[in-house]
């Protein structure tokens, strides 16, 4: 699975480029519930993430920083993050 992902971030780079100017939708995994996803544009990622962690009890200031890595296309911090708040983040075909 790891390194899968490490061919993919840099895939997502480049349709984050190619793509400049139209939303790019993600599809966010819950890792902790099977089968929960959603497919969202970067501004609901972390209202998103947001509410999937208050279900459970909890808060994290890493999903602001999910959302900023994941505007600023750091796929590599984006990844690292979403390894600490229990989900999968891809581009939505």
């Amino acid at each position: 699975m790891v390194a899968h992902r490490q061919h993919f971030w840099p895939r997502l780079r480049h349709q984050r480029t190619l793509h400049a100017g139209a939303t790019v939708i993600y599809q966010i995994q819950d890792r902790l519930h099977e089968g929960r996803a959603v497919n969202v544009p970067a501004s609901l990622v972390a209202a998103t993430v947001s509410t999937w962690l208050a279900e459970l009890g909890a808060q994290s200031p890493l999903v602001e920083d999910l959302a900023r890595a994941i505007v600023s296309a750091d796929w590599q911090t984006a990844h690292t993050i979403g390894e600490h708040l229990a989900i999968d983040i891809t581009v939505a075909a």
